[in-house]
């Protein structure tokens, strides 16, 4: 197991809920002395709307691996509220995209139906999102996934989002 360097943690601390590390353009963890090629905004000092603003805009742009942090940190937030459930969706079809462009069929399909269904719950449009066409977006591309017409990986062609 590669040493953590000194001044890293590869645990969350009190003021950080996430642990600092280098990660690919996927967010797939990388060596500690590695020049990461993906650069995460510090979610936990942010509030929940901007954490919201931020997984919009990375959804949008095709980051799924930010978008998921930024939705995960606002679930967090959000937790004991009645959008808690909302967040965690978003998360988990942050999540879902990141398994996708990583080949990771089971997972894609998996979570982006759970996502679909817990952010298909919110009437449309909720916090400025199209809840319906969210949720079926996402429903259509897993299904997609398991009957082979959008095979994942890195090249997996995906559509533009539209919030």
């Amino acid at each position: 197991m590669p040493k953590v360097p000194e001044g890293r943690t590869g645990r969350p601390t009190p003021g950080r809920l996430k642990p600092e590390r280098p990660r690919d353009r996927l967010g797939r963890p990388m060596a500690w002395d590695a020049e990461g090629e993906l650069h995460l905004e510090d979610y936990d000092s942010l509030s929940l709307e901007e954490n919201h603003r931020l997984g919009v805009e990375h959804l949008s742009a095709g980051r799924f691996f930010p978008a998921h942090e930024a939705w995960e940190t606002a679930w967090k937030q959000a937790r004991d509220t009645d959008e808690a459930e909302f967040f965690k969706g978003l998360s988990q079809l942050g999540a879902g995209y990141v398994h996708l462009k990583r080949g990771n069929a089971h997972g894609a399909q998996a979570l982006l139906r759970r996502g679909a269904g817990r952010v298909g719950r919110y009437p449309s449009p909720h916090r400025g999102i199209d809840t319906e066409a969210l949720r079926a977006r996402a429903e259509a591309d897993a299904l997609a996934v398991e009957r082979g017409t959008l095979v994942p990986g890195e090249g997996a062609p995906l559509a533009p989002f539209e919030l």
